[in-house]
């Protein structure tokens, strides 16, 4: 990070997570579009339910104090190793190519000033990797790219000034784009045992289209 002109290396793994409160904002300002590309993805996550908020006053019984600790639950080093181990999670051509056309329709939307920039079809590659591999997967399906979509594209695209008074949200149209636009086909065609010149790979079942051939 730089300060007055000085950059300061930081130690990996360095994350910048920003809250913002939906009312009461007076003072604030948002956010230039070109600087929230910069954020991976933006989650909201409204009111807890019932049993959650209840939790909540359980375990502050059960503390005994207003302040809360955490224990970590992975130490640097092994975050870092889980990081580069998404690199190993293979993308099919054909759903890379439909990451790409949901990013390009958010830019055709007849709502839409400002869609999503290459920035945000890396955003969405990432965040589907890492879908996958939560899912127990090395490779990723478009389902996975369908999850993430909202929280990866929705900071990212400008809506024109008049949908804001029809009251139209950004993650509403990124909605609409995945309604719109096809996903792959079952049947999608291997591309990466004949990229890498190898013999001829085994087929792959309907359970799993999506696996690499190898």
């Amino acid at each position: 990070m730089s300060v007055e002109g000085t950059t300061y290396r930081l130690t990996a793994p360095f994350h910048v997570l920003a809250t913002a409160n939906p009312i009461e904002y007076e003072g604030t300002y948002p956010l230039p579009e070109a600087q929230l590309d910069r954020f991976l993805l933006r989650v909201s996550f409204g009111y807890p339910d019932r049993d959650e908020e209840w939790g909540v006053l359980r375990r502050r019984v059960a503390r005994r104090q207003e302040e809360a600790f955490l224990d970590p639950v992975v130490d640097a080093a092994t975050l870092v190793a889980m990081q580069h181990a998404l690199e190993d999670v293979v993308v099919e051509d054909s759903v890379g190519r439909y990451i790409v056309e949901l990013a390009a329709a958010t830019r055709e939307h007849h709502q839409v000033l400002v869609g999503a920039s290459p920035r945000g079809s890396l955003a969405l590659l990432l965040l589907s990797r890492a879908r996958a591999a939560l899912a127990g997967r090395d490779y990723v399906i478009p389902e996975d790219v369908k999850d993430v979509a909202i929280p990866a594209l929705s900071h990212r695209i400008t809506l024109k000034p008049e949908m804001w008074l029809r009251q139209t949200h950004a993650s509403t149209v990124v909605a609409d784009v995945l309604a719109h636009t096809p996903a792959p086909a079952s049947g999608a065609l291997p591309s990466y045992g004949e990229l890498a010149g190898g013999a001829a790979p085994a087929p792959r079942t309907s359970a799993d289209p999506y696996r690499p051939r190898v």
